[in-house]
């Protein structure tokens, strides 16, 4: 019914897309669905998931074969981010592992770091995190307090992350840390740590309002030993590598928005359609269908967006600027029409069997996670005022 009103999109017409996303389907329906009570029970989802994830080629979609990649574009991995977010399945954390880590290792590790990792984490073999934000430390990478001491040959690592996505079930974490405190050189360098390391400690998985089989935990690092062969990139670096690459997860944030959205908006049409209050369905009320309008045309605005955005990824000419506006604005929107659908479920909207309830909590933490949506409208200011903001910069340097 939805798709009677929404234009087709193009980024997902070919033949490729299409089967793509019918083995997705397949693999939700055969494969996930019916863990998601057990999985939310334990907090986190099983080591199988990801086994067979991978077996199906539906883990690091667009690094190259070459390191056990699927060798696709990007708007593959986006279906993939979509049709998951269209069912409410935010428990597996693929994208994160597929979408921000890989990147990482793809653009600035060695070629040992590519060959050891990557063909691992194609196959589920390793699931792996990213340790950015500490207790005292959000959106403000620069105030990071963790520590690598250099050792010669090697690191020694102290210092402590918070939210950590797959934390618990990680094997290998990009984690950010300060060199050469108290230096000249001091600054921000990424260090490549296995689980396995000593003194490498994970805290339980929190407990959380929504998001409840996603293992989202504390890591703690008391006198770790990382090799220095262990370092992502050049050392100082570190900063300026997060921040390119950045704008990757803000839109695989956007997409599994719009793919929440559709989701929740479908299920809605199906259960108003059905459901009947003064002898008539709830969808025969002028109320339910204006509602319902509005989300769809919500919907069909931020899809061309997000569309032009995942081209623009695929071509490697994504902005930050563009990035930020997908990722906030898109789910504002979300936000906003799952309340509305929710509403439509009446009493029902409210009870945890119903799919509108899990999506109703599942998807606040996406305007905090991946740089807050406040975060989001500080950095496209700063793209709107870039020449006066850096008049301002040289006018301070110039009278100190």
């Amino acid at each position: 019914m939805l798709q009677n009103v929404l234009l087709p999109r193009d980024i997902y017409a070919s033949e490729e897309h299409k089967m793509m996303q019918e083995m997705i389907r397949d693999f939700i329906n055969n494969d996930i669905m019916d863990h998601l009570d057990e999985w939310e029970k334990n907090g986190m989802v099983s080591r199988a998931i990801w086994k067979r994830a991978g077996a199906l080629g539906l883990l690091c979609i667009d690094m190259p074969e070459a390191y056990g990649g699927s060798g696709l574009d990007f708007s593959f991995s986006a279906l993939f981010i979509e049709e998951l977010g269209r069912e409410g399945i935010t428990g597996v954390g693929f994208s994160l592992h597929s979408d921000i880590v890989a990147p990482y290792l793809l653009n600035y590790g060695t070629e040992a770091q590519k060959q050891t990792y990557l063909p691992q984490m194609a196959t589920g073999s390793i699931i792996t995190s990213i340790g950015m934000t500490e207790p005292n430390c959000g959106s403000d990478l620069k105030a990071i307090t963790t520590r690598a001491v250099d050792k010669g040959d090697h690191y020694v690592v102290n210092g402590q992350k918070t939210f950590i996505t797959n934390g618990y079930m990680s094997d290998l974490s990009i984690v950010a840390v300060k060199t050469n405190v108290g230096t000249d050189n001091e600054g921000v360098s990424l260090l490549l740590m296995e689980s396995a390391y000593e003194g490498f400690e994970k805290g339980v998985p929190f407990k959380k309002i929504g998001m409840k089989s996603q293992d989202t935990c504390e890591l703690f690092f008391d006198n770790v030993k990382v090799p220095k062969t262990n370092l992502l990139g050049e050392e100082g670096l570190g900063f300026k590598i997060m921040m390119t690459e950045l704008a990757r997860e803000r839109l695989t944030v956007g997409l599994n928005a719009i793919g929440g959205a559709e989701g929740a908006i479908e299920k809605t049409i199906a259960y108003t359609s059905t459901r009947t209050a003064f002898n008539q369905p709830i969808a025969g009320f002028q109320n339910t269908q204006f509602k319902l309008a509005e989300c769809a045309t919500q919907l069909q605005i931020h899809q061309a967006f997000l569309d032009r955005c995942t081209q623009l990824l695929c071509d490697h000419k994504l902005t930050a600027e563009s990035a930020s506006m997908a990722k906030y604005s898109a789910t504002d929107m979300h936000g906003k029409v799952v309340d509305e659908c929710l509403q439509l479920f009446g009493g029902y909207g409210y009870i945890w069997e119903y799919p509108i309830a899990r999506m109703y909590a599942d998807n606040r933490v996406a305007r905090i996670y991946a740089g807050t949506n406040e975060i989001m409208k500080v950095l496209i200011a700063r793209g709107l005022f870039k020449e006066l903001f850096e008049e301002m910069r040289k006018d301070s340097r110039t009278s100190r």
